[in-house]
């Protein structure tokens, strides 16, 4: 029987159930049916069937189930009252439609409504030096040692003080400083000071300690809903993730005494390691900018005293003002009234004739104005104020479960991101894995691995629906070549495993989609994934370090190569030109960046992985923003994004070329491709005759006519390792860790 591909929504309802037994029925082989699992707690109480054929229609159905096991033999008496309607996305009006209209109300059913008037840049040194009443910091990691400006050609007066000097100063005079910094637990003495994570928190905690900085350490609290076990997991594996900003700043005419909210939300920690510029050298900052910023966590024994390569940072951030920077406020202030401890926010009706109002920053003509909306992975452990009835939380753009509410706001914004994709779609991110209930069932049983967030699905079904209708349409992936850490290392392979099975998935879609339809394609016409590396000749005057690495190491190898890879941490899908936080500090750096028909982007702190996308996971937040008078209707998007894209382009590739205009155009994606394999064979050549001319690299693996991903000939390794670029299956780490 030939696959049927099903895209759309199923809108489930479970009213009521009877005589449901304990027994607990073993997992159950995929079939073409609708299978409903009921839970007491955890555990499985068995499975109730609908055939799928039945909802094809879109009709709404009605009615009681029988709860079967395993054998899908009736338990007892036991049954439940359901009601289940399919739509099929390609019948919803807005499917591939694009934003289409400046009046395009934003994702529906969210906690944070889209916000009209509202504009980004600058950077956050300006913004805390300038605060008078309020500076709210929340971080994965915040380092206050690190010092915001470093660019000798863009000096400031008072530049060279460090973040934790500079957070004292303000909090002396009078403004109120508060800080959520996850509290990683695993920084304590059995360990190392560190950490596992290495995020400085307990350095950080120590330097505030009876300071007038209210820094707290936040555990990554769970809610009520879970056992000891889950309650446990959760407190050691997830961790807060988001990375805001949020600070009073004056108003745009001088003169003013009154003040406004304006707030920085994306994926750059303020932090050691994360300064850099658009050329990202290995070497040639090692006597400057880095030397007291060398940040190589790749290999065991890196130091600045042994030379480089350090990695190499590529990141993103966003300034919001106007009504959506009040949002991110608000998450501050959930936050800190779950876990902060002190009542000591700052009463903003208390300042109502200093602190203007929520209010458009923008003239609804003007033509550089944006619409912004808010979007956020977190739950009740961690945000104060959540609805306790499953109707109040729908209500609130809320998703209920058994005793658990969360809000899963940014994996439906890139969703409905995809849904509406007209031509092209451009990701950057730090990790892409997921949509584990479509991996191929070999050495593993997808069931077990819970890496369930649809978004790599989406993807792929968003190219097989146009595939279909015989049109254009190409999805640009950038990641990291390998997730940060030891590349040879148990976690890094089984991610990168993990990785594997999702790219695999998506080609095995695209390819049969393609051959259903008689075209003979590369499938990499289609979905291409990249990645940055950097390579430089060694100039005289450079650095010279008083060690070298040890032999026979990574470390060496990439030493004697003059090669390592870019890291990219980026959460984006395309869109809005953001820069580091500190715009002087980092030129142009990209991080988590999604952008669609270069109409819509979305950046934000959140990866492509189920610990981000889930909600009851890692806390994340992350912004999506389009331009109302630069949309593509008649002609192409040529706004802020547009012009983004392409000097992050530009960037990436070292050059520009009117194909990139058009990056829905086989010409195009053909062009890309092969500049990128160009770049990857100099990358991983024995010789070095000259810099590399652009930094995007075709990830190195091959794709079958069947969509399986290979290892291309004599490249088992990534460069300089003994780690495998597909990545193995780990037999004891819990896939829970490393999806």
């Amino acid at each position: 029987m030939a696959q049927i591909l099903l895209h759309g929504n199923l809108h489930v309802t479970i009213f009521d159930a009877q005589e449901l037994s304990t027994a607990v029925p073993a997992p159950a082989p995929q079939s073409s049916s609708a299978r409903l699992t009921t839970r007491s707690g955890r555990p499985s109480l068995g499975r109730a069937y609908l055939p799928v054929h039945e909802l094809l229609d879109g009709e709404e159905i009605d009615r009681w189930l029988e709860v079967c096991d395993n054998d899908r033999q009736p338990i007892g008496e036991s049954k439940i009252h359901v009601k289940l309607q399919y739509f099929d996305i390609t019948k919803d009006r807005n499917w591939a439609r694009g934003v289409r209209s400046a009046k395009y109300p934003g994702v529906p059913y969210t906690f944070f409504s889209q916000r009209q008037g509202c504009n980004m840049l600058e950077d956050i040194f300006d913004a805390i030096t300038n605060a008078q009443h309020l500076i709210y910091i929340t971080g994965w990691s915040v380092n206050t040692t690190i010092t915001l400006i470093r660019d000798t050609n863009r000096p400031k007066p008072g530049g060279d003080v460090t973040l934790g000097e500079l957070l004292k100063r303000k909090a002396s005079e009078g403004v109120r400083v508060l800080m959520l910094v996850w509290d990683d637990r695993t920084s304590v003495g059995l360990l190392k000071r560190d950490g596992l994570m290495a995020t400085h928190d307990e350095d950080t905690a120590n330097f505030f300690r009876d300071t007038e900085v209210n820094c707290v350490l936040c555990p990554r609290n769970p809610d009520d809903s879970g056992s000891i076990v889950q309650d446990l997991q959760i407190s050691t594996m997830f961790t807060h993730h988001q990375k805001i900003v949020v600070v009073d700043s004056e108003m745009p005419n001088q003169g003013s005494e009154q003040r406004r909210i304006v707030s920085f939300v994306g994926g750059i920690d303020l932090c050691d390691g994360r300064y850099d510029t658009q050329y990202h050298s290995l070497f040639r900052t090692l006597d400057t900018v880095h030397h007291d910023d060398f940040h190589q966590p790749n290999f065991a024994t890196a130091s600045i005293t042994k030379g480089g390569p350090r990695e190499p940072w590529h990141d993103i951030h966003s300034r919001l003002e106007g009504p959506i920077a009040w949002d991110v406020l608000y998450n501050f202030e959930q936050r800190w009234r779950k876990q902060g401890g002190k009542d000591v926010l700052v009463q903003i009706r208390d300042l109502a004739d200093i602190i203007i109002p929520p209010s458009p920053v923008m003239f609804p003509e003007d033509r550089d104005a944006w619409n912004v909306q808010l979007f956020r992975s977190i739950d009740g452990g961690a945000a104060f104020g959540f609805p306790d009835a499953p109707e109040d939380a729908a209500r609130a753009g809320l998703v209920s479960g058994k005793d658990q509410i969360i809000d899963r706001s940014i994996q439906d914004a890139y969703i409905n991101a995809i849904r509406r994709a007209k031509n092209f779609i451009y990701i950057e991110n730090q990790y892409f894995l997921g949509s584990s209930y479509g991996w191929k069932a070999d050495d593993i049983k997808p069931e077990d691995i819970g890496a369930l967030h649809v978004i790599p699905k989406e993807l792929s079904l968003k190219i097989v629906s146009k595939i279909e209708a015989g049109e254009p349409f190409t999805v640009y992936v950038v990641v990291p070549m390998w997730p940060e850490g030891m590349p040879e290392s148990a976690s890094v392979q089984a991610i990168l495993d993990w990785q594997r099975r999702t790219m695999e998935m998506m080609y095995t879609d695209i390819t049969q989609a393609l051959q259903a339809k008689g075209i003979e394609a590369n499938p990499k016409d289609y979905l291409t994934f990249f990645c940055l590396g950097n390579r430089e000749v060694k100039q005289e005057g450079e650095y010279e370090p008083q060690e070298q690495p040890e032999p026979d190491t990574d470390y060496i190898r990439a030493h004697e190569a003059r090669r390592f890879m870019i890291y990219v941490h980026t959460k984006m899908m395309i869109g809005t030109p953001s820069f580091f936080c500190i715009k002087s500090l980092v030129k142009l750096v990209t991080s988590l960046v999604f952008s669609v028909d270069d109409e819509y982007i979305i950046i934000g702190s959140a990866n492509i992985n189920q610990r981000s996308m889930d909600g009851a996971r890692d806390s994340e937040i992350a912004m999506g923003a389009f331009q109302p008078y630069h949309l593509a209707t008649r002609q192409p998007a040529r706004g802020q994004i547009h012009g983004f894209r392409m000097a992050l382009w530009y960037e990436h590739l070292g050059m520009l070329d009117d194909l990139f205009q058009h990056p829905e155009s086989p010409e195009c994606i053909q062009k890309v491709n092969k500049i990128a394999e160009k770049y990857w064979d100099i990358y991983s050549s024995d010789d070095l005759e000259q810099d590399l001319p652009g930094h995007l690299l075709s990830y190195p693996i091959g794709v079958t006519s069947e969509g399986a991903v290979t290892e291309l000939p004599g490249m088992e390794f990534f460069p300089d390792t003994r780690a495998r670029i597909l990545g193995a299956k780990s037999d004891y780490l819990p896939p829970i860790l490393t999806t």
